[in-house]
């Protein structure tokens, strides 16, 4: 505010400082002829060299001058640089460092000179309103200057990053306890269908995280970072925190399944502690106790464990390999096992599913081997390169694993059934019939299992590998290194993914756990969380409760990540630049549909609990608003779909039916006229468009008047005159069909006392009936302007915070009786913030204006706040057919299906009022007077006074004056006590009626009455009674 700045002795220039990006500013042209001057100096003291003396190449910024100017203003400026095109300039060559996030850890983040310094660098501005840019994109949440160093925190490459972790988790029990019964059942003919299937998910989703990862900076976060960045917060806000509990669960699972093959191993030794299911609780939160004490210990402990699981790991597979070519012995010929022959492979190649099972059931029971892809993305914060790693290592990853599966199914060396008993050899070559013929045609009957189940072949012994292999205790080692891997690969990517959703603070009661430790930043907090989550589910001791869940967890994180990367190339945005070019759209789509598919095959009602739990957490970070804004491909299509709704609403006409009240409402700021914009909210709010405007009148060296509306638009004009921006503004605004239809703005309560060329504006604006615009004008007997209460609280926060550091003088507090005014205003303007009281809203439709006037008040009783205000129809009518008026009103209400509690018919309207005195007072000022003198006279005074009432006209129009005078004591005594009252607006000739007779007749109409609208529509209809 001028006076402010004056009072407090400041001077406020267009653009704001940013860092060290400070405006090059002067003040008149001899500020001008000193910079050049001081400048040019600069230029000789250097032997006529484009030299800077005190510019330091190594900052990313020029150094900062203070100079004094001729007119003795001290000020500081940014001097001109030295650039590569040989003259000095502001200008800067393209750099890396202006496009880094603010905190970002991997450079410092440069600031380019704004367009200002670049355009107007000589041009001093006022401007109250400028919102600065340093050119860069709104910054990332998790660009915050970072609170602990990173100087020796612990990076990993691709392999023991990525590779060795995703291995780890995939090779998982399954591959020695389960596979065996999977090609049992299967056949190895659909069990190569069903690893080919799990690879094929698991390879789409690779795909198209490979292309998400490469489009950008990677950081911390894994599944839920790639997910939020690129489908937004509400997606990855529901998404990480069930990944995040999943690989919480996880831990619990792998340990239990860890626990049981202790337990099994202490039954044979006839050694349990207690019984079968508390010793699998024993050992397993001894267990997660051990694994919480590596991962606390740090990365790079984890990470040699990894290691070490790896090799026993290794050696267990090698040594199965190694056990399928050492000579069968007897006792292993009994129990199914013959070395690789074609009959045993000929044998096992169709399916022979028992005990109720079925393709979908046994690849629900294999897929948990193929999940694991996401063990290396999830530490993406700890990887030295996670753009290039991520890809490579996932992607072999599951190529190495996949063949692992299918080279160890062991189907061509065991069969199906066997009893376990040497005793049932036979001499080969005898008759064979049956399931068990090869056995038979091999020397073994094992026809007894055609009659009874056995206890060993491919179908019924789950430790197969450990009989085939080399040395039996090695696959023990192996089921240990598997299980143990991958629980603590969990029990790492469980409190990372958690962290970056708190860093994030998508859920706000959640911060707690955003904070790190050490210099790897681990999240401590997170760890003890995952370890309660894992000891709760580890209590329940039973894998097969926990593993349908984790399963469907995980692959609803792998349909998003196919999903992000269709809708991302689906969105067709500019910054969609993957460096991994090996994806398609809809082969990321069609992975998004196979996984959605596989979580019903695997367990429906885990499927829909997944989408539940889901949903909800969606709706709950939609509802919650973060304030967060990372570029999502959301975002992209939403600007792509509206685009194009909007070029196609273009091509069809507007319908009646269709009518919705798009408003632009002269409300100036925001702040200033609550009343205005709250009201125009209620009759625009889910039914059309509201566009606040401010006019601002700057004084810039083009004297351009600069309007800003709520949408972000700017229109600007090289007009003076308020109605020429009308013109402009009733142009410019909205888009298409998406434009207004109603100019919506207060009524000039100090018409008296404002100026001619004021109310001349003001009356100019109105006749926005020339763009075919309906008309709203909103009084209310306090006022809608809160301008000057809201500039008084701005000064009182401004001078506390200055008190801190300089001396502010502040105005004592108003009068009591100014005091009580401002306080009844501002309550008013608070009136249709809160839920209106039980009343009425009156509606005076004295003139057809083609509906406008009763499609708002009928829209605000649609409203929760308006809804105990019952509507209340008034019209004009003649006395010896006032009833039939009111039938015909009646029929046509219900015809346009709007119900209302009372009809009205005013049939004295037309009698003259009982005094015209406050009309007299309030024209007299404006009253040219030419009755009085002679013809010549009066013209002359007419032509120096165009403005003026004159005589003829107030006697022309005496009737349409009385009207407006009669209605309001009509109004005073049927609707004084209404909650608002809407009333046709009276319409001014153009040439005929001054504008204050004009501006006295809306004075006159709606004085001393409750919140008063003045409505007319441009007379066009907007209602229909036609289907």
């Amino acid at each position: 505010h001028p006076s402010l700045t004056e009072s407090l002795g400041c001077r406020v220039y267009k653009g704001r400082p940013s860092g060290t990006n400070l405006s090059l500013l002067t003040k008149s042209s001899e500020d001008k002829q000193s910079l050049s001057a001081f400048l040019m100096e600069r230029f000789k003291s250097n032997g006529g060299e484009h030299v800077n003396s005190a510019y330091d190449s190594t900052l990313d910024e020029p150094p900062i001058y203070e100079t004094t100017f001729s007119n003795g203003e001290h000020r500081t400026v940014r001097p001109s640089v030295v650039s590569a095109f040989g003259h000095d300039t502001l200008d800067r060559v393209p750099n890396i460092d202006f496009y880094r996030n603010a905190g970002s850890v991997s450079g410092h983040r440069a600031v380019r000179p704004s367009l200002q310094e670049l355009h107007d660098v000589f041009q001093k501005v006022m401007e109250d309103d400028v919102e600065g840019s340093d050119g860069t994109p709104s910054d990332d949440l998790e660009s915050a200057v970072p609170i602990d160093s990173k100087k020796g925190a612990v990076k990993f490459g691709w392999i023991r990053g990525v590779l060795v972790r995703c291995m780890l988790n995939i090779w998982g029990v399954m591959l020695f306890i389960r596979l065996s019964w999977v090609f049992g059942q299967a056949g190895w003919g659909l069990g190569i269908v069903v690893i080919a299937l799990s690879c094929v998910v698991t390879t789409i989703t690779g795909l198209s995280m490979s292309a998400i990862c490469t489009n950008g900076v990677v950081r911390g976060g894994g599944a839920y970072y790639l997910i939020s960045r690129s489908l937004g917060p509400e997606f990855g806000g529901s998404i990480g925190l069930i990944f995040a509990f999943a690989n919480a669960v996880a831990v619990a699972m792998y340990v239990v399944g860890f626990a049981e093959t202790v337990v099994e191993l202490l039954k044979d030794h006839s050694a349990l502690m207690v019984d079968e299911i508390n010793d699998i609780r024993i050992i397993g939160c001894i267990t997660v106790v051990l694994l919480l004490g590596i991962s606390v210990a740090g990365m790079e402990w984890e990470a040699k464990a990894q290691i070490v699981l790896l090799i026993i790991l290794l050696v267990a597979i090698v040594n199965v390999f190694v056990g399928t070519f050492i000579p069968a012995t007897e006792d292993k010929k009994s129990k199914g096992f013959f070395n690789y022959n074609s009959k045993i492979f000929l044998e096992n190649f169709m399916p022979d599913f028992r005990e109720k099972e079925t393709f979908f059931s046994v690849f629900a029971i294999f897929f948990p081997a193929a999940t694991g892809i996401l063990a290396g993305a999830n530490i993406s914060g700890d990887l030295r390169d996670p753009q290039a790693a991520i890809p490579k290592g996932t992607l072999l990853a599951i190529v190495i694993t996949g063949i692992t599966y299918l080279a160890v199914a062991l189907s061509a060396t065991v069969v199906r059934d066997a009893t376990g008993n040497i005793t049932n050899a036979i001499v080969p070559g005898g008759f064979c019939n049956g399931s068990t013929a090869v056995a038979c045609e091999l020397g073994y009957d094992f026809s007894s299992c055609e009659v009874e189940k056995c206890k060993f072949g491919l179908m019924n012994n789950f430790q197969v590998m450990t009989m085939v292999s080399g040395f039996g205790p090695l696959i023990i080692a192996g089921t240990f290194s598997a299980t143990l891997s991958s629980a603590l690969a969990s029990l790492v990517s469980a409190p990372k993914v958690f962290q970056a959703l708190c860093k994030d603070n998508i859920y706000k009661a959640l911060y707690f756990f955003a904070k790190g430790h050490g210099k790897n930043n681990e999240p401590i907090r997170g760890y003890i969380l995952t370890f309660i989550i894992s000891v709760a589910f580890i209590l329940i001791g039973n894998l097969n409760t926990i593993a349908p869940i984790i399963s469907n967890f995980f692959l609803a994180s792998y349909a998003l990540i196919n999903f992000s990367c269709f809708h991302a190339s689906y969105a067709k945005s500019p910054g969609w630049r993957p460096a991994y070019k090996y994806y398609n759209m809809w082969l990321s789509l069609v992975g998004a549909v196979l996984c959605c598919a596989v979580m019903f095959v695997i367990n429906w009602w885990a499927a829909l609990l997944t989408y539940g739990i889901e949903i909800l957490l969606y709706i709950y970070v939609t509802v919650k608003k973060p304030d967060v804004n990372w570029g999502s491909s959301t975002q992209a299509v939403t600007f792509v779909s509206a685009v194009s709704n909007a070029l196609s609403l273009s091509g069809v006409d507007d319908h009646v039916k269709n009518f919705r009240p798009q408003i632009l409402a002269l409300t100036g700021s925001a702040r200033t006229r609550p009343a205005l914009l709250d009201l125009a909210h209620s009759f625009s709010k889910n039914y059309g468009l509201c566009l606040t405007c401010e006019v601002f009148v700057v004084r810039l060296y083009r004297n351009l008047i600069n309007c800003k509306c709520k949408n972000h638009r700017y229109y600007q004009s090289s007009m003076c005159h308020l109605p020429q921006i009308k013109f402009k503004l009733c142009r410019a605004s909205g888009l298409g069909r998406m434009r207004p239809n109603t100019l919506m703005m207060g009524f000039k309560r100090n018409w008296r006392t404002a100026g001619t060329e004021s109310v001349q504006n003001y009356v100019g604006i109105l006749d926005a009936f020339d763009f075919e615009y309906g008309t709203v004008i909103l009084r209310m007997n306090q006022g809608l302007d809160v301008s000057h209460i809201v500039e008084l609280l701005s000064l009182v926060q401004l001078s506390f915070f200055a008190s801190f550091s300089l001396s502010v003088s502040v105005c004592g507090p108003p009068p009591p009786q100014v005091a009580k005014m401002n306080e009844r205003l501002l309550e008013a303007s608070s009136q249709f913030k809160k839920k209106q009281p039980k009343g009425t809203i009156d509606v005076w439709w004295l003139f057809d204006d083609g509906g406008l006037t009763l499609l708002l008040p009928y829209i605000l009783t649609t409203r929760k706040k308006w809804k105990d205000s019952n509507l209340r129809i008034f019209i004009a009518g003649q006395p010896e057919r006032s009833e039939l008026d009111k039938q015909e009103m009646k029929s046509l209400l219900q015809k346009f299906r709007i119900n209302c509690t009372d009809i009205t018919v005013i049939d004295d309207i037309h009698l003259r009022p009982s005094s015209d005195r406050n009309l007299e007072d309030m024209i007299e000022p404006f009253r040219l007077h030419e009755g009085s003198k002679d013809t010549a006279q009066a013209e002359a005074m007419q032509k120096e006074q165009p403005w003026k009432i004159t005589d003829k006209e107030l006697s022309e129009f005496e009737e349409k004056t009385n009207l407006q005078l009669r209605l309001n004591e009509v109004l005073q005594q049927n609707s004084k006590s209404a909650n608002l009252i809407i009333v046709s607006m009276p319409i001014a000739r153009k040439e005929s009626i001054s504008d204050f007779l004009y501006m006295a007749w809306l004075d006159v109409l709606t004085k001393d009455l409750p919140p008063t609208l003045l409505i007319r529509g441009n007379h066009k209809s907007v209602l229909t009674f036609y289907s």
